[in-house]
């Protein structure tokens, strides 16, 4: 397949979240320091935001930081944060040129300020974007995200605002980071690994699970087709039947 081929199965996912692993893994194989794998990566971050573009896919949710993260070498840290300002600078002509409306989930009182000032104005620039929502999950933690939402409703309830009884799935979703969004369908996995680390833990409950070995640094574009192709192949069930079971 060449890079100007794409032949789908059966209709896109609407909302494919994805965990980029193995960027140090990819860097330490070949004798570089961790930071050039993480480097290389963000070629991937444009080429599956340009791909969801075309295909008209709804949102991608990429796992760039989660809240365990802060456990690294602060070298790596302070590089990985750098690399985020770098991107939300300079992609800024991409995001706007392919349409894309970035979002950001996850908790920003740990971030450094430039990053936040960056962030907030490429969120600005994109805000009325008509494309795929490019959303970053940067400092995100799955069961955080679930403890906030229920310490919300629980205030809400507390003061008066909100009866207890009225609290549903529907309700508690309004109160996550991802309100708004479609539901996922499609996780994937790179790397190799088979957990979905903390990530995204209400929201895939009913996703469809793709990984691969190959790490995100060399995820590319036929490989992404591949992982959504296979999505349209599976019958998904809902837990439920199919008519013919």
């Amino acid at each position: 397949m060449s890079d100007a081929d794409v032949t789908l199965a059966g209709d896109p996912p609407a909302h494919v979240a994805i965990i980029m692993d193995g960027n140090g893994r990819w860097a330490q194989a070949r004798g570089l320091p961790r930071i050039e794998g993480h480097r290389r990566g963000v070629g991937t971050v444009r080429m599956i935001s340009e791909t969801a573009t075309e295909l008209g896919i709804d949102a991608v949710t990429l796992y760039c930081l989660s809240s365990e993260n802060w456990k690294r070498p602060q070298a790596e840290l302070d590089f990985l944060m750098h690399l985020l300002e770098q991107y939300l600078i300079e992609e800024r002509r991409t995001i706007m040129d392919q349409g894309l409306r970035l979002r950001v989930i996850g908790r920003r009182d740990r971030l450094p300020q430039a990053v936040i000032e960056q962030m907030n104005r490429t969120l600005e620039m994109s805000a009325d974007n008509p494309g795929t929502q490019l959303v970053l999950a940067i400092d995100y933690g799955g069961r955080d995200e679930i403890t906030r939402a229920a310490r919300s409703l629980a205030t809400a309830v507390a003061a008066g605002k909100l009866n207890v009884d009225d609290i549903d799935e529907a309700r508690f979703g309004q109160h996550l980071y991802t309100e708004g969004l479609p539901e996922i369908d499609l996780m994937i996995r790179t790397g190799g690994d088979m957990r979905v680390s903390n990530f995204l833990l209400w929201q895939i409950s009913y996703a469809e699970l793709w990984v691969t070995e190959t790490c995100w640094p060399e995820f590319d574009r036929n490989l992404f087709i591949t992982a959504l192709n296979e999505f349209a192949t599976r019958q998904r069930r809902f837990g439920g039947l199919n008519v013919n079971e």
